[in-house]
């Protein structure tokens, strides 16, 4: 599969995709600048983390209305995989293809440590390769990572089980104090009815080999790799 990871001004986590997926997982990668629309050739696209245009305004503002994102939005109403992290997946939440915002974090703080993850949906072709509630350990580093949604729009998503994963203990309790960033229910990823489309504020990229610290992330880039 060849993976897409899009460039930003201002994106720091492009070369970690670029490495996990090129280096680690052993599959092509190619950059896509923020003016390019030319997606051909391209099973997934990646919109990475890092303060794309500064994040002036609002995360994520700005670059939802980028040249490539118009063509990102285009790639996935044709059925095509993308996989929002960080500030990807505030950028999708700000073009549309994902319900929902991302806030500011509960306490106004820049947040950069691990965090623990239950699966809540294992059937997704971003999560086949985990357990139903198997506990992941990823790392955060965000300051709007506070997921928010209407009332109307957590049912929408609970109806389709669009949660992919809630913020929890070592051994998989949800709670308030397990919750770095207030997010509602402890949300920490969340997927689009149609099943292509994913968002998460933890960084899979930065776990795919000991030694960064672990390798639970591979697990989410081999699932979409397993189920092709």
């Amino acid at each position: 599969m060849t993976f897409g990871i899009v460039v930003f001004p201002g994106s720091n986590c492009d070369y970690d995709g670029y490495r996990a997926i090129k280096d680690i997982l052993g599959q092509p990668a190619k950059f896509i600048w923020h003016k390019d629309t030319n997606l051909k050739g391209m099973d997934v696209m990646i919109v990475p983390g890092g303060f794309s245009y500064g994040d002036y305004l609002r995360a994520g503002a700005i670059a939802s209305f980028s040249p490539v994102i118009g063509a990102v939005k285009e790639f996935a109403q044709d059925g095509g995989l993308v996989m929002g992290i960080c500030n990807g997946f505030q950028i999708l939440t700000e073009c549309g293809l994902l319900p929902g915002a991302l806030r500011r974090n509960r306490d106004l703080r820049f947040l950069c440590r691990d965090v623990n993850l239950r699966t809540e949906n294992g059937k997704t072709i971003f999560t086949r390769g985990l357990e139903e509630s198997q506990v992941i350990r990823l790392p955060i580093a965000h300051n709007e990572g506070n997921y928010y949604c209407s009332d109307e729009e957590y049912q929408h998503i609970l109806g389709y089980d669009g949660i992919l994963f809630r913020y929890c203990d070592i051994d998989g309790k949800v709670g308030d104090r397990h919750n770095p960033n207030g997010s509602r229910e402890s949300i920490a990823g969340i997927i689009n009815e149609k099943g292509n489309v994913m968002g998460m504020m933890p960084h899979p990229e930065r776990y795919v080999e000991d030694l960064l610290g672990g390798r639970d992330g591979a697990l989410i880039f081999k699932s979409i790799l397993n189920g092709n």
